[in-house]
């Protein structure tokens, strides 16, 4: 054969071009993950989150209490509801409907009246440091907010704050971050390890020429999608307890839940994004295009589920589509169960989520796999 050969070159480009062109859907993610990449980091992710929720335990709603109240929803980060009790802003609080509960003492416009600068105290869940750090700051500038109403007597002083904020962080006192990234890197690793594995897994089959001794078994297609969930899930159950001996060793992270709640969450996150990749799976022609879907799908997981940002920080239908997605879910459970010890009510709303997504999943997964037998 002679040296380079132009014609040659052109043949086998052209043959290229057609095989590309004959292949939509590489073509369709080729356009779609970097737009979906531009939105999601333009407009989703925030690590300066304004209008968190915030409760609000107050008796008498005097004066100075107005005024205050109106000064800290002034600063942009809070948006404040009223409580009826302290049960209930805990509750609010464990549950993560709130992220701050503000309790103004009773006589509070008493107290700074008679210069003994009251403390009001504001509890924050510090599960996610970066979500509270800012808005916690913003107090220090609230400090005169009372001045010009004071008696004239304590206006003589205007450098001295009348009162005092006193944050209280809930759940991880010191505020480390390890205690944040490591219940959520629990829920990315099993998100890795069962979406990635199971994606390939029916397109393995039909690759290597396996896949006719599949369909000739006696078996149903729910049959073989369990056969073929049920393994990753014990492997996943492996990673999962390494992750947390490991944490608990080096880093101390607390377990102040139920184990039983923890096991059961994990287990059903996993089995969800097992059916997903096995819809994938049975899309997919090959073995590139599942894994183009399983990219499609992982990176909103990262991105959208409060895991690498903060989820109150992103605008409303991020977090709309965030909700869509097991990871969010899962990560509010683990967190949940090691860092806060919630039960079981306290994630029911968490969980029912989940179980939802994998139920419809696997449907399509097995009716997906039905068409195959076609």
């Amino acid at each position: 054969m002679s040296g380079f050969s132009f014609r040659r070159f052109l043949a086998v480009l052209r043959k290229e071009w057609i095989q590309v062109r004959r292949d939509k859907l590489t073509l369709r993610m080729i356009i779609v993950l970097p737009v979906m990449q531009l939105f999601l980091f333009g407009y989703a992710i925030n690590t300066d989150p304004k209008h968190l929720p915030t409760g609000l335990l107050s008796v008498n709603h005097s004066r100075y209490e107005r005024t205050l109240i109106a000064a800290i929803k002034n600063t942009g980060y809070y948006d404040v509801r009223s409580f009826n009790s302290e049960a209930a802003s805990e509750r609010a609080l464990a549950q993560g409907d709130v992220l701050f509960v503000i309790d103004i003492p009773p006589d509070f416009d008493r107290a700074v009246d008679r210069g003994e600068k009251p403390a009001v105290l504001m509890d924050a869940d510090a599960t996610d440091p970066s979500t509270i750090g800012n808005a916690a700051a913003s107090l220090a500038a609230l400090g005169t907010v009372l001045n010009r109403d004071l008696p004239p007597t304590l206006q003589s002083v205007p450098a001295t704050p009348p009162f005092q904020f006193v944050v209280h962080a809930r759940y991880n006192p010191e505020q480390l971050t390890v205690l944040n990234i490591v219940p959520g890197l629990i829920c990315i690793v099993l998100t890795f390890s069962t979406l990635l594995i199971t994606t390939l897994s029916i397109t393995r089959e039909r690759e290597r020429g396996t896949m006719e001794n599949l369909l000739a078994m006696p078996v149903r297609p729910i049959e073989v999608m369990i056969a073929k969930i049920v393994p990753y899930i014990v492997i996943g159950y492996v990673q999962a307890l390494l992750i947390m001996t490991i944490a608990s060793a080096v880093f101390g992270l607390p377990l102040r839940g139920s184990v039983t709640l923890l096991v059961f969450a994990l287990g059903l996150f996993m089995a969800s994004n097992l059916a997903l990749g096995l819809t994938f799976s049975t899309i997919a022609r090959n073995q590139m295009q599942a894994m183009q879907m399983a990219q499609f799908t992982l990176l909103p997981s990262f991105l959208l589920s409060g895991f690498m940002f903060p989820f109150k920080g992103m605008p409303v239908w991020a977090q709309w589509a965030g909700e869509v997605l097991p990871t969010t879910h899962a990560l509010r459970i683990v967190r949940g169960v090691l860092l806060k010890g919630n039960g079981w009510a306290d994630n029911f709303s968490e969980l029912w989520p989940i179980a939802l997504f994998t139920l419809v999943v696997m449907m399509v997964s097995v009716w997906s796999y039905h068409d195959t037998l076609d």
